[in-house]
């Protein structure tokens, strides 16, 4: 049987272009325009030259302004179950919106409801800048990103010099961007001042005023290679893998902990049962990673529905590959993948989304990967229904042949062979190659929580003692070192183990 590995065959990722997708993602989960970070980081730059930080200093700026939302898929749940829609709270906060205070005081106030929130975020964070090789300045301030200079913040309440400047510059500038994009250039600098002594240090935002009107200026300027050179780092050129992307887009959703390196194993193996051409083994193994990109841009409440979407949730999720290829079009070296990712689910009668393509206009490679996305999908559990068997779903895609949605042979080649699922672990570029040994139950039970079980629940479906699970969990945890299940599902994918 022919086969594809990706450890072999799939070409390296520079870390800037890995860094890239990763900040598009995280403006999608905030609410905000796709080039929200790269805007931020533009003008981070230039705050933290104006602020007289030095060389490494300013490479921590640029790195954590790219990388400070990475953690916003892996709380994603956390803010709809206390919110409804985690996006759109996540919005309102951000500009500064009246109405959303009131709300968080409802839910139990900051300390019930936003600490925890934060602890996963910045965990997460910090863990993906160290699987990137970024450096140890990196990750500890993108574990202090929600700090604030009066000791106010999350996670820690640590204050003034105890934070890392970057996050204060970093925080300053995206400030910027959001206010003086939302409200103009006089509000947002109503808006910062307000904050200075407290969010950030007094005497960074009078750096900020006396430059802020001229640097938003020639930020309306500036195009996406200018904000390639901005913000380039020499960690940033060393390479990686694609598949800590697709981690970070399974985390929004728990019940699809692993979804997305499934769907690439299965479409690799597909497509090499059907052509001997490596190069399209390779892209489709790589489009499938990144083919759930567009679904940071929708909240966890419609995925979550249990009933049939409405027309309002129905259009938003017609987007999810629209937003896909938009991401191709800021992410360098994954151009290619992000497109061909964009067609995931199109159907060769011309009745998929979001273009509508058909025929001749859907290649190979295309129709592989949707019909591998059908495939994966209908063989695992959703909130609204349970996952199918084999032979169930093999059904489901006949009757999709039968109907013109999808290709004969390639339902054949994925139905009649069962696919290997490659679980290409991450090397760490610091800190050790796959991190610690798990025992087999303690994965056990990782992969249970890791799907948003509950102890209780992982119990009865191990038929264990919660007290049992509790046990396992606090090893997991000790030996993956963190403290939250979204870290420790990220560092076990990770290590191939989910």
């Amino acid at each position: 049987m022919p086969t594809f590995d990706p450890q072999t065959s799939s070409p390296p990722l520079r870390v800037f272009d890995c860094v890239r997708a990763l900040a598009f993602i995280g403006d999608l989960s905030m609410g905000q325009p796709t080039d929200h970070s790269l805007r931020t980081g533009w003008l981070a730059e230039r705050l933290a030259h104006a602020a007289g930080l030095d060389a490494w200093a300013c490479d921590t700026v640029r790195e954590v302004s790219l990388l400070r939302w990475s953690g916003c898929t892996a709380n994603a749940a956390g803010f709809a179950d206390v919110f409804g829609d985690d996006i759109a709270i996540r919005l309102a906060m951000l500009e500064g919106r009246s109405g959303w205070a009131e709300r968080l005081e409802a839910s139990g106030g900051a300390g019930a409801v936003m600490l925890p929130l934060a602890q996963i975020h910045c965990e997460v964070s910090g863990e993906v800048a160290r699987m990137l090789g970024l450096s140890s300045v990196t990750e500890t301030a993108l574990r202090h990103i929600f700090e604030t200079w009066d000791g106010a913040g999350l996670p820690g309440r640590v204050a003034r010099e105890r934070v890392p400047m970057p996050v204060f510059v970093v925080a300053l500038a995206g400030d910027l961007e959001i206010f003086g994009r939302t409200y103009g250039i006089e509000q947002a600098l109503g808006l910062i001042g307000q904050r200075s002594g407290a969010r950030y240090p007094a005497r960074l935002v009078e750096t900020a005023a006396r430059q802020a009107a001229g640097w938003l200026a020639e930020l309306e300027r500036a195009s996406l290679t200018d904000f390639d050179a901005a913000l380039m780092t020499s960690d940033m050129e060393q390479t990686t893998s694609a598949e800590l992307i697709a981690d970070v887009i399974d985390l929004k959703l728990p019940w699809m902990t692993g979804f997305s390196r499934t769907v690439a194993s299965t479409a690799a193996a597909c497509c090499a049962r059907l052509t001997p051409d490596k190069a399209a083994h390779a892209r489709v193994y790589r489009a499938g990673l990144l083919h759930g990109i567009g679904r940071a841009a929708v909240p966890n409440s419609v995925w979550n529905m249990a009933t049939p979407l409405p027309a309002s949730a129905w259009e938003k999720v017609r987007l999810v590959p629209y937003w896909t290829a938009r991401a191709g079009k800021q992410t360098g070296a994954l151009g290619e993948a992000a497109e061909l990712a964009s067609y995931a689910y199109e159907r060769e009668d011309g009745s998929g989304y979001f273009r509508g393509a058909s025929g001749q206009a859907l290649t190979l490679e295309a129709r592989v990967l949707a019909a591998s996305v059908a495939w994966v999908a209908l063989r695992s559990a959703r909130p609204w229904r349970a996952a199918l068997g084999a032979d169930a779903a093999a059904q489901m895609l006949r009757y999709e042949v039968a109907a013109g949605r999808l290709s004969d042979d390639i339902v054949d080649a994925l139905v009649t062979e069962e696919a290997p699922v490659v679980r290409r672990p991450l090397r760490y570029a610091r800190g050790g190659q796959h991190g610690p040994q798990l025992s087999p139950r303690e994965i056990d039970v990782l992969r249970v929580i890791s799907r948003g079980a509950s102890n209780k629940e992982a119990a009865r479906e191990l038929t264990m003692s919660p007290s049992t699970v509790r046990t396992h969990v606090e090893n997991v945890f000790r030996k993956l070192e963190c403290s939250t299940r979204a870290a420790a599902t990220l560092k076990a994918s990770a290590m191939g183990l989910l």
